[in-house]
Order: structure tokens, then C-alpha cells, then sequence
């Protein structure tokens, strides 16, 4: 039924992204899928962002990034799962979408903390923009 699993990490919020890594590791060995890994950081490509660090640190933020994200994804997913990392600049939901369509995504795994009314409202949520966005299935992961 799926191909192509989507799974969104926030590596400053990790521990919450791992029931969510498992339900797709586990979605992916029954249907024979592939996961598709991306964590999204935020800013650094704005011109006021930019503007306040120079190219080599930001470079230097990404290998970092990168570096965490193949950790992260070596302790969570097997081996015989096959598995495509990606890190994207931006904004977090609209990447997470732009992924989604890239690899033509059959699912997205995504968790979603409790929050309450308030802060959703004010902040908003990024799994609840996801799930409007979304061409395919989205499953939320409570954490």
C-alpha cells in the first residue's frame, strides 16, 4: 500500500520524533516502503538572519545538522530499511510538503506533542498546516 514514507525530525525536539520513527520503520518493513528522512531548519537563509552570520558558519551549521541527522537516523531505522536523508532551509510545514510532493510520498509520519488551544492558536501547528497540505495520508503520532 505505501511505497514512500515521509518522516519529519526536529532534532532539537528528537525524543519526540521517536515513536514516530518507529511506526514508520515498522509501516515501511510490512509494505516493503522506503522512508524518506527530512529535518528543516529554520532562518538561516533570510536576509536578516544572514546578515548576522557569515556564509562559514552557516555551512558549518549544516554539516553539524547533517551529522545529527545520520546519527539519529542510524540508531532509529535498521539496515534493511531502505532510507533517504534530506535537510531543508525554511520554513518547517511548507518544506515538509515540498518533500512530500518531491518523492511522491505515500505517507507522512509525523508526531505532534500536546498543545494546548492557546498556543496553537497564537503559534500554530505545524502537524495540524501539514495535514491541510498534505496530497497524501498523514498518520500523527501523540507523543
Amino acid at each position: 500500500m505505501f511505497k514512500k514514507i515521509l518522516v519529519p525530525v526536529d532534532l532539537q525536539k528528537s525524543k519526540y520524533a521517536a515513536k514516530a520513527m518507529q511506526i514508520a520503520v515498522e509501516e515501511a518493513k510490512k509494505h516493503g516502503a522506503s522512508l524518506h528522512v527530512i529535518t528543516v531548519v529554520p532562518g538561516f537563509g533570510t536576509p536578516l538572519v544572514a546578515s548576522f552570520f557569515p556564509e562559514k558558519a552557516f555551512k558549518e551549521a549544516m554539516r553539524e545538522v547533517s551529522k545529527e541527522l545520520k546519527a539519529y537516523v542510524t540508531k532509529h531505522v535498521p539496515d534493511d530499511v531502505p532510507v533517504k536523508l534530506t535537510i531543508a532551509e525554511g520554513n518547517p510545514y511548507e518544506k515538509i510538503i515540498r518533500e512530500a510532493n518531491k518523492v511522491n510520498a505515500d505517507l507522512i509520519v509525523i508526531p505532534s506533542t500536546n498543545r494546548k488551544k492557546m498556543e496553537q492558536l497564537v503559534l500554530g501547528s505545524c502537524t495540524s498546516k501539514v495535514v491541510q497540505h498534505a496530497g497524501c495520508s498523514v498518520m500523527i503520532v501523540r507523543t
